[in-house]
């Protein structure tokens, strides 16, 4: 690129400085590729097949536009194991009343996955109504998860018939240390991931809220960490933020609160603390109201995610007046 002296142009409405000879250049300079932009110089447009040889002159008043999606902001997607999602809630699919309120309060909270169990089929009743048949899983991916499995064995045993069953890979692993608690059981959880990642499954795993054994999960093939915020079906809310925090500040991989949550402040919390989402079953399904709760707990997973965006003001020992107190009367 032939550069000279500095010029003073406006570009895009803001004083730009730009030693670029031709707006070719400049637009290169922007690190953007000519071939996908307009150009307006000087309140007239600059052909796209003529930018290599327009020059750039000093006070030129330019403006550059190229195609972005409608709206005012590019939509706030996460991915895990390559798969893209907009909501940023994962409902369970546990202790409904019917598979009726299930699927109302999957639809209420706007989760685009739900966490399945498996479990063996009733053999006396084979044509008893099943949870496909009040969500599609066409729609709404299916998630299935070792609920229920106090040993890496059983729990690999039991997502290869889910894989058998419906080809799923994308799997939630838990195995769990004894039942008074549902704390994980990180030795067996960990020799799972390893088991699970050689044999093509893409383990989001269920862990306690440790930095060091979320690396290792993650290390181990864990496509998503997912610390516990307080004891499964506790209702406790996130009890150890500085730990949730550390595993979002060292994870590469998505890290979700998975079990704790009770109420729609508790989804915020662990959303402001950077989480990329939420997974929760007992706070929506043991609510008075659950359809209502699902759409409070979609509201405040969006809230504290934007508050987490946005940045938080800085904690302060001492007030701080909004107004200022010179020129009181």
């Amino acid at each position: 690129m032939s550069r000279g002296m500095t010029k003073s142009i406006t570009l895009n409405g803001a004083p730009h400085r730009s030693a670029a000879t031709t707006i070719a250049d400049l637009v290169r300079e922007l690190e953007l590729a000519p071939e996908k932009v307009a150009v307006e110089r000087n309140g007239e447009i600059v052909p796209r097949s003529t930018l290599s040889e327009a020059p750039l002159a000093e006070g030129d008043t330019l403006e550059i536009v190229h195609f972005v999606g409608g709206g005012d902001h590019a939509a706030d997607t996460w991915t895990v194991a390559g798969r893209t999602f907009r909501s940023r809630l994962i409902v369970g699919t546990g202790k409904y009343k019917s598979f009726e309120q299930n699927a109302a309060a999957v639809e209420a909270s706007g989760a685009e996955i739900v966490t399945v169990a498996v479990r063996r089929v009733n053999v006396s009743d084979p044509k008893a109504p099943m949870l496909t048949d009040f969500i599609d899983p066409k729609k709404i991916t299916y998630l299935p998860n070792t609920a229920g499995c106090f040993t890496g064995e059983d729990a690999v045993r039991t997502l290869r018939l889910a894989r058998e069953a419906g080809g799923w890979d994308l799997v939630k692993l838990e195995v769990l240390g004894e039942a008074r608690t549902l704390y994980p059981d990180m030795r067996e959880t960990l020799k799972a991931t390893e088991v699970l990642a050689k044999e093509g499954f893409l383990p989001m795993v269920y862990c306690a809220d440790d930095p060091i054994a979320a690396k290792q999960l993650e290390d181990a093939g864990a496509v998503a960490i997912m610390p516990l915020g307080a004891p499964i079906g506790s209702g406790l809310g996130i009890q150890n933020r500085v730990m949730i925090r550390l595993i979002v500040e060292g994870a590469k991989v998505p890290v979700l609160v998975d079990a704790g949550v009770g109420t729609a402040s508790d989804a915020a919390v662990g959303m402001e603390l950077g989480c990329d989402g939420i997974l929760m079953n007992t706070a929506i399904a043991e609510a008075k109201d659950p359809i209502r709760m699902a759409r409070a707990m979609k509201l405040a997973v969006e809230a504290g995610r934007e508050a987490y965006l946005a940045g938080r003001m800085a904690r302060r020992m001492y007030a701080d007046p909004s107004s200022p107190l010179a020129g009181l009367i």
